[in-house]
């Protein structure tokens, strides 16, 4: 079964885990046993702290805003249109810009929720 979600029907809920940080889920575990797609919305100056994920990959794209990225070991800068792929128990981590929202398009394999 195909899943459509028009951008007016996409509702966002605050993350069980981080401050700050608003996501809606898209494809879940109950939809297929391959991905997990999500949205976070990250308030300005909002961390999410390094961590890893296994044995999930995580497909980020950075559909707008600013910040930081903890990938390969340091932080570097993020911005609209850029994607960052991390493997499974790779360290990574982002901290949005001080000004604006930012706003991520998240994929992970196998599902993590």
């Amino acid at each position: 079964m195909a899943l459509f979600y028009p951008a007016d029907n996409i509702g966002f809920q605050d993350h069980p885990r981080f401050k700050g940080v608003r996501l809606a889920k898209l494809v879940t575990s109950k939809d297929t046993d391959t991905v997990s797609v999500c949205i976070l919305d990250i308030a300005p100056d909002t961390l999410i702290p390094i961590h890893v994920h296994d044995p999930n990959v995580d497909s980020i794209y950075v559909l707008e805003g600013n910040g930081e990225a903890y990938i390969n070991g340091k932080w570097r800068e993020v911005s609209s249109g850029d994607y960052i792929f991390v493997n499974p128990n790779e360290e990574h981590g982002v901290k949005s810009g001080k000004e604006g929202h930012m706003k991520l398009f998240v994929v992970h394999s196998p599902p993590l929720f």
